[in-house]
């Protein structure tokens, strides 16, 4: 790994697609896959890794995370819950996500005037949040990363090599990295929970007998 610290920071950049950035037409599978290709290129961990597959689209699709192309064609509301599928998928189960986007297809999709809101602007109403917070982020990040390297009964130990020291300084920032994740994860879990107990997806829409 490298010594100096440029590659952490060359990954704390921010990776989002502007809603004024996905086409106002259908697009057919191949023009999906492509587009995120190109937009998320540089998330990948491998040049071999596909950002989106047509396989996933038709896995969340048949699994009623998005709802289904309309001739065959994608519009811009179906692109905003690709998207949001792209970065849920790391963390949260295909269940837990579809939990989480039904009640925006029910009521959001298609654009419905109704409801004073539509699925753009809560596209990127998130994405601004998540900008705004950016910084707060990489500053957070470079402390951890800081705080793995001062272990002083690591740094005293001169029996330790110096290819050893570095190692245990990275796993010492793996496991706070590791472990930053998994309280957010519960978290995120318990909100969709209670939510679900609270009101489960299409009560509201569902007419008295």
């Amino acid at each position: 790994m490298k010594k100096d610290m440029d590659w952490l920071k060359d990954l704390l950049h921010s990776e989002y697609i502007p809603a004024q950035d996905i086409p106002d037409i259908g697009l057919y599978m191949d023009q999906v896959t492509t587009f995120m290709e190109s937009k998320l290129e540089s998330s990948k961990r491998y040049p071999d890794d596909k950002i989106m597959t047509k396989t996933m689209i038709n896995n969340y699709t048949k699994n009623r995370l998005i709802p289904p192309s309309i001739k065959k064609k994608y519009s811009r509301d179906h692109m905003f819950f690709i998207i949001i599928i792209y970065y849920l998928k790391t963390m949260l189960s295909i269940s837990d996500i579809k939990q989480l986007l039904t009640p925006l297809a029910e009521k959001y999709f298609p654009e419905n005037k109704e409801n004073g809101i539509s699925l753009e602007q809560i596209y990127s109403h998130n994405m601004m949040v998540n900008e705004e917070r950016l910084e707060d982020i990489r500053q957070e990040i470079m402390r951890l990363y800081e705080m793995s390297r001062k272990d002083d009964n690591l740094n005293r130990t001169r029996q330790v090599s110096d290819q050893d020291r570095e190692w245990l300084n990275d796993f010492a920032f793996i496991c706070s990295l590791s472990y930053d994740i998994y309280i957010r994860k519960k978290i995120v879990e318990k909100l969709i929970d209670l939510h679900m107990e609270q009101t489960p997806p299409g009560t509201k829409n569902k007419k008295k007998k």
